[in-house]
């Protein structure tokens, strides 16, 4: 059976802060979806949350961007958008950037990746979901997932990897259009990785298995700050990747998180701080953080979801996560100086650049 799965993320207002979701706002998100099943516009679906975020994750069998699918995701935040409002919660609608829907959710400010795909036998998958990041800190975990034998033994063991895998890398930079380069591993290993180095510049769109063809990965890549034009909040991307056989195995595209990276996020999307692997429906709380990622694993047949199985509620991350909370207590340390904060590039759409020219003004320059 041919499925497209979706997954559509955004944060439509917060208990206490960027903390979390309030109870009324899942419901009715919960709500929309069995009202999806029942109407037959979505085959299956669930609602889970990360950080301050909601996030859809539905079957059905319309394909990628499709109208209805995405209308379906936009109106469910506008609903909980009205809930937000009525609670007095904050940031309500915060990652819905335009006045009405038109026919696509990317551009508009939630967060969206989808596959549509043939099921195999067993078709197991993993749902991924950030929060106070940008949509680059997927960058070192999908490249080093299928690219590297460090962490990816399939491709020393397993033929069925041997011919490697195609990388469409997307310059989040360029706002005219969606621009985009395809490479592939292992012959443009060293180009990939000129690119990846920037992960708030170039960022990982989609992942294809060279023998089969077949997508094994997408990531959503949509920047908030180039659709508002200013600092609205972190993009808290998503990702789906297929797990297994021709792909690398669940534990094999774990094991990148397990660096806990250093990423781009934090409080008000300006810090560099460690990303912590958390459980499923995990809040925001240290400095409007720290970065998170969620791993939520499935099977799939004929459009109906198994039970999810939260991949991070495991023993050995509470010592990654543990290993996080110091790296990122390390960098914090350093406060606002140097790289423990973002870039001018990414400051430029803050307050910060009206403070400099005010600055600026107050310069003189010395005569001889």
């Amino acid at each position: 059976m041919k499925v497209t799965l979706s997954v559509i993320k955004a944060d439509t207002g917060s208990v206490g802060g960027h903390n979390t979701p309030s109870q009324a706002m899942l419901a009715k998100a919960r709500e929309r979806v069995e009202e999806g099943i029942r109407n037959g516009l979505l085959t299956d679906g669930r609602v889970t949350f990360t950080g301050d975020d909601i996030a859809f994750t539905m079957t059905h069998t319309r394909g990628v961007d499709n109208a209805d699918i995405h209308k379906f995701a936009w109106d469910s935040f506008v609903e909980t958008t009205n809930i937000a409002k009525s609670q007095g919660l904050y940031g309500a609608g915060q990652d819905l950037l335009k006045d009405a829907f038109s026919g696509n959710v990317r551009g508009m400010g939630p967060g969206s990746a989808e596959i549509e795909f043939e099921e195999r036998p067993a078709e197991p998958f993993i749902v991924f979901a950030g929060d106070k990041c940008g949509p680059g800190v997927f960058n070192y975990p999908l490249f080093e997932a299928f690219a590297s034998p460090y962490h990816n033994a399939g491709l020393l063991l397993a033929p069925d990897m041997n011919a490697g895998f195609t990388y469409t890398v997307m310059d989040v930079n360029y706002t005219e259009a969606d621009k985009v380069v395809t490479m592939k591993v292992p012959v443009d290993y060293y180009d990939i990785c000129t690119l990846l180095r920037d992960p708030n510049h170039y960022v990982i769109e989609s992942v294809v298995e060279n023998n089969s063809g077949l997508t094994a990965a997408v990531a959503s890549t949509s920047r908030l700050h180039n659709i508002s034009g200013k600092y609205v909040g972190k993009d808290d991307p998503v990702a789906i990747v297929r797990t297994q056989k021709q792909f690398p195995s669940t534990g094999e595209i774990l094991s990148p998180w397990a660096l806990a990276h250093y990423t781009l996020g934090d409080n008000r999307g300006s810090h560099h701080v460690a990303v912590m692997p958390v459980k499923q429906n995990s809040i925001i709380s240290y400095f409007d953080g720290p970065t998170i990622i969620s791993a939520a694993g499935y099977c799939v047949r004929d459009g109906k979801l198994t039970e999810s199985v939260d991949l991070f509620d495991q023993p050995f991350w509470d010592y990654i996560r543990e290993k996080a909370s110091k790296k990122t207590l390390e960098i914090r340390a350093q406060g606002f100086y140097g790289p423990s904060m973002a870039p001018m590039d990414e400051l430029e759409y803050t307050g910060v650049m009206e403070n400099l020219k005010r600055l600026g003004e107050k310069f003189i320059v010395r005569k001889k």
